[in-house]
């Protein structure tokens, strides 16, 4: 499998932790999203994935896979153990509720082409879209915290799942823009938790390739 990733992509990170969790190898190719106008808009990236973002994920036979919560349910199905969710109904769709808060809610608003986006049309400088950012990850993140358990040690059980990948991926770009964390214990738990974990570790930023740390 060949894994169209950009270091920083917090999409990219959960399917790097998901494929860690599962055991799967992979390849790692690197998308630079911000050097020489982003490789997502080059042609032959393009053909890889006509939304223009990663990741993406390859599969052996040259089948591509896009959208991070469509590929980690690919991985879910081909290897079912360890389960990404659980198999009772309630409490799969609790999982997902959260994931999809994630994944659908915070992030979409709060990914790199959002920010272009609002500079170059709305003329936000930085300080703006800072605002901008740690506004909606609070939003999110108070429409999360309650849904969370108080007796496990991640969100739902004792075991990480999709909810908790979504989680802690999302908390590294918390961390990155300044958003208070603390009226968010259970988030912060499950965010310490995680990243106690070497599949976590593995799958995190600055253990990447491609990463630029300063």
């Amino acid at each position: 499998m060949i894994l169209y990733s950009y270091w920083r992509s917090t999409a990219a990170y959960r399917v790097r932790a998901a494929l860690n969790l599962k055991g799967i190898k992979f390849d790692t190719r690197p998308v630079d999203l911000v050097k020489d106008g982003g490789m997502q808009h080059h042609p032959d990236y393009i053909k890889i994935n006509p939304s223009e973002l990663v990741p993406s994920l390859e599969l052996d036979d040259g089948t591509v896979l896009t959208q991070s919560l469509a590929i980690m349910d690919y991985l879910d199905t081909i290897k079912p153990e360890p389960a990404l969710l659980p198999s009772d109904p309630i409490a799969r769709a609790r999982a997902l509720g959260v994931a999809h808060s994630v994944a659908m809610d915070i992030h979409p608003v709060n990914n790199l082409r959002v920010g272009q986006y609002l500079g170059k049309t709305f003329g936000a400088d930085a300080d703006a879209k800072r605002d901008w950012m740690v506004h909606w990850m609070e939003v999110g993140f108070r429409s999360i915290e309650p849904l969370l358990t108080s007796d496990t040690k991640f969100a739902f059980s004792d075991t990480p799942g999709l909810a908790d990948i979504c989680i802690t991926t999302q908390c590294y770009n918390a961390n990155r823009w300044g958003v208070d964390m603390m009226p968010f214990p259970k988030i912060l738990n499950i965010e310490k938790n995680c990243l106690s974990l070497q599949a976590f570790i593995d799958a995190t930023p600055e253990q990447q390739p491609d990463a630029v740390v300063s």
